[in-house]
């Protein structure tokens, strides 16, 4: 089963680096209207998380990967010391401060409405990817608890986020994505730390975290004329937060009229 998995990962992988600017849903065609160079080019954008989703799977059946695996707990972790929770905020934390920069006035890319959509998208992908990949590989975690290790799901969610945070405000100043991104890097580190998964699973979570968020863009135009219709001003607000736990997802979610 996970040499299977492995195997339809790295296929998907190719198909994400071969994907136009197009993306077909049903009869409905989706076309990204945006002049791309060569340096923005669509193969350059899911290169990164292409690469991580593809080391990641890579590790579910070699032996080399599993034993850098091993290495690199023992170097994290040393003799096992306390353990922290931190990481089951700084998740959170890329995608909260998109909406904490437009309550202090620094606008993004779209409003409340839109980039709740497009945030909720996201999750809704990435949790889907990430419990589907548990159940299907099976890889026990570190710690022995349970066997639901592949891939990090902490992980996918903070670089989920990071990417929203990324693609919301790099108009406005880079640092506002490097730091998102920072902080992702360091909720997966502390979940090697906390002896919770491995590199592979970690690697795995944050490609799938940024395809999440960047398909989310991607079918927004599509996802915005099914919710909302065209050219449609409406009354109200929303706010909706997803969650995931690492065993269960939910969604909370506010409206106001």
């Amino acid at each position: 089963m996970k040499k299977k998995l492995a195997l339809w990962l790295s296929v998907t992988g190719m198909l994400c680096l071969n994907a136009q600017e197009r993306i077909i849903i049903g009869s409905d065609t989706l076309v990204n209207r945006t002049k791309i160079s060569g340096k923005t080019s669509v193969y350059k954008k899911l290169l990164v998380p292409t690469v991580l989703v593809g080391y990641g799977a890579m590790g579910l059946c070699s032996d080399e990967l599993r034993n850098i695996n091993s290495n690199v707990r023992v170097s994290v972790n040393g003799e096992r010391g306390q353990r922290t929770s931190i990481d089951d905020y700084t998740r959170y934390a890329p995608a909260a401060t998109v909406y904490a920069l437009n309550l202090m006035g620094v606008e993004g890319k779209h409003n409340f409405r839109d980039r709740t959509v497009i945030l909720v998208t996201s999750h809704l992908i990435m949790c889907g990817s990430v419990m589907g990949m548990k159940k299907l590989a099976g890889v026990k975690r570190p710690d022995g608890s349970t066997d639901n290790s592949f891939p990090s799901g902490h992980t996918a969610t903070a670089f989920a986020g990071a990417e929203f945070l990324w693609q919301e405000y790099k108009d406005v100043s880079v640092w506002y994505g490097v730091a998102g991104y920072v902080v992702a890097t360091g909720t997966g580190l502390l979940r090697i730390y906390n002896d919770r998964h491995w590199l592979t699973d970690v690697a795995a979570g944050a490609g799938i975290g940024i395809l999440s968020t960047k398909l989310a863009y991607w079918i927004h135009p599509w996802m915005q004329k099914q919710l909302f219709g065209a050219g449609e001003d409406k009354k109200y607000s929303a706010l909706a937060m997803p969650f995931y736990n690492g065993e269960q997802v939910g969604l909370t979610i506010a409206v106001r009229f």
